[in-house]
């Protein structure tokens, strides 16, 4: 009796899934941070929003103490003490706690917010629900497109123009990473060595 032939079908071949490749920063914008300048006409947009006290104040926070998105979004009421002008911070990443003094505009655009405050968080939604950091990166982009940046933004670079103005205005490195919250001060040194006032009078 002859035997019956078996055809021998070769596995099939499992589907990758080739995800997306992101495309990296320099593609999407010149810079990853913000000027002094820009940062103000980012807040002079945000005041005519809806929620213009509290988007306003949320950039001005943002940039003043170099704080992340999670880092701003967590911020409470028992974090400020009018009396003294000062603001607790306790830093994502392992970063160390601080404290950071507050300006004047600060205190009124916060004493605007504290007026109306039923949550123990600064700023909240229109739930009264601790602010998103998903509803931040959108809130930041819209006052971007408002304030006609050339380039599309995002809330970290709130944070690096922290970095940079302060370089600029010639913050010892260990300060700066005090400041900032730094675990590694290799984090810092990239604000003093790309801070253009380090050039200033080359020519005089």
């Amino acid at each position: 009796m002859a035997k019956a032939h078996v055809k021998l079908v070769a596995p099939a071949t499992a589907k990758r899934t080739v995800m997306p490749t992101r495309r990296p920063n320099s593609e999407l914008r010149p810079r990853e941070h913000l000027t002094e300048r820009e940062v103000e006409k980012l807040i002079e947009a945000a005041k005519g929003n809806r929620y213009g006290a509290r988007d306003s104040a949320m950039i001005l926070i943002c940039f003043r103490h170099g704080l992340r998105a999670s880092e701003l979004c967590e911020l409470q009421w028992s974090d400020i003490e009018f009396e003294t002008a000062t603001l607790h911070l306790r830093r994502a990443k392992g970063g160390a706690t601080a404290t950071h003094p507050l300006l004047g505009d600060e205190l009124r655009a916060l004493r605007l917010l504290k007026r109306t405050a039923k949550s123990p968080f600064i700023f909240v939604s229109e739930r009264e629900a601790p602010f998103s950091v998903p509803g931040l990166q959108k809130m930041i982009q819209r006052a971007g497109i408002q304030a006609k940046m050339p380039f599309k933004i995002h809330p970290h670079m709130l944070r690096h123009a922290t970095g940079y103005a302060l370089a600029n205005k010639g913050t010892d490195t260990r300060t700066l990473q005090s400041y900032l919250g730094h675990r590694s001060i290799q984090s810092t040194v990239r604000y003093t060595e790309m801070a253009p006032g380090r050039f200033k009078n080359l020519w005089r």
